[in-house]
């Protein structure tokens, strides 16, 4: 018999704390050689990605359209005559898949769509003797969406970021995807056909953020950009923070599943390899009761990474982040687990309701043995864009508040004025703004 796959076992129990406690926040990932010499390719000289982001952003700004064609058939090899593609070759792209692709994306649009519309919010007025209090609650005018396409197409992320911007009532929905072999990809067309988005362009890293956020002679500006990318990508929301909003910083995805006796190794395995699948950065990670399962689940992992099509990059991604830790009970490993705060939190238990009340932190939780997170990252309805690196702890998965926003309402009467003013100038005066407290005060002696 051959030796189990040699994942990562814990069996101690402060071992297993310092493994799965993280606070070290966004970090920039060290660059492969193929990368840097790309960088150099392009740029002339070494640079690290933020310095890279930071030329992009600057050129994209300063430079509009011109700018974005000579960095994109800089980088991808290749620059469109137009950045826009028009509506047209997205329903041709849509026509041309097979019925079976055509209905998988309509039904996953329509599962995002019937989950988001219970989460709408309504504005609201409180009124009384002293006036009214109230809030406007307002979509955003305009968003933009990141749509990775080069060697990763992912369809689903475009499906679950538009269609809550739709269902929220957002004006418009811009989509940026890169062009490979000259090209955004046709499923990437096709899902923004399924979604009903506004625009699409055919640019893709750095400078479709610079151009979302700042705006060029074709591109919108927009006030808020969302969805995945690579390191590039990430760090050019976060720099645009602040000229507009952005959905979160998204890290390599993870998923822990907390299991006990009662769990299938073979399903239990497959939900760790579905999510070490995605890259070599990815993490998947079993908390269980029982140490059978985990030598069972070691022994799946063998077998089931034979025949994986991407089982090097799986393989990969659990011996480096992967781990298997034996703990005593469910009590104690909703503990480590909201120690970690997963995007992704599968309960593979015998009685899985019992732990949800003790879930603090996650991106999502997926009950049960027939709640995989697959069924998650396509048709469930919840998007599957979550918060990942520990961001659970303070972040939340989309959902329809990432695309309104709330308008305070104020309408104060004589009578509010006559109660609340001589609080008001005390605290103006306490603060040294004695224009604020006579605002005030003139409303009052007016009143004599």
């Amino acid at each position: 018999m051959s030796d189990p796959f040699a994942i990562r076992v814990i069996t101690d129990h402060g071992e297993a704390v310092e493994a799965l406690t993280r606070r070290h926040g966004f970090e920039e990932t060290t660059l492969s050689e193929g990368a840097r010499r790309g960088i150099r390719r392009i740029f002339g000289e070494d640079l690290t990605a933020s310095e890279v982001v930071d030329r992009i952003l600057d050129d994209v700004r300063t430079g509009g359209d011109e700018a974005v064609k000579r960095l994109t058939a800089q980088i991808d090899g290749a620059a469109p005559e137009q950045l826009e593609v028009p509506k047209a070759e997205w329903e041709t792209a849509f026509r041309s898949l097979d019925p079976g692709m055509q209905d998988a994306l309509q039904t996953a649009a329509e599962q995002i769509t019937r989950f988001h519309e219970k989460q709408k919010r309504s504005s609201w007025f409180d009124f009384s003797d002293e006036g009214a209090l109230g809030q406007i609650v307002r979509p955003l005018e305009r968003i933009g969406v990141y749509a990775p396409g080069g060697t990763a197409v992912y369809p689903s992320s475009l499906l679950m970021t538009a269609v809550p911007a739709k269902v929220a009532g957002v004006d418009e929905i811009v989509v940026s995807s890169p062009p490979h072999q000259g090209m955004v990809s046709p499923l990437i067309l096709a899902a923004a056909w399924v979604a009903g988005v506004d625009k699409v362009f055919q640019i893709g890293g750095a400078q479709a953020i610079a151009a979302m956020a700042y705006g060029t002679e074709s591109v919108p500006h927009v006030d808020k950009i969302l969805g995945p990318g690579n390191i590039f990508v990430v760090l050019a929301k976060k720099k645009v923070y602040g000229v507009v909003a952005i959905d979160q910083l998204p890290g390599p995805t993870e998923t822990l599943i907390v299991a006990d006796d009662s769990a299938d190794p073979r399903i239990t395995a497959a939900d760790m390899i579905a999510q070490a699948e995605h890259d070599e950065m990815a993490s998947a990670i079993l908390i269980t009761t029982s140490p059978a399962l985990a030598a069972a689940v070691r022994a799946e992992l063998d077998i089931q990474l034979e025949t994986l099509p991407r089982g090097d990059i799986a393989q990969a991604a659990l011996l480096n982040n992967g781990l298997i830790i034996e703990t005593s009970d469910i009590p104690t490993a909703m503990t480590l687990a909201n120690n970690y705060a997963p995007e992704h939190l599968c309960l593979l238990l015998r009685d899985p309701w019992s732990a949800v009340p003790l879930v603090k932190h996650a991106g999502g939780i997926f009950v049960g043995e027939h709640s995989p997170e697959a069924l998650g990252d396509y048709t469930a309805g919840p998007s599957h864009v979550m918060p990942t690196g520990g961001t659970a702890r303070f972040y939340s998965p989309i959902h329809l508040n990432d695309f309104v926003k709330v308008i305070n309402v104020a309408a104060a009467n004589e009578q509010a004025v006559k109660r609340l003013g001589p609080a008001t100038i005390a605290l103006a005066d306490a603060e040294g703004l004695r224009g604020h407290a006579r605002a005030i005060e003139y409303r009052l002696e007016s009143k004599r």
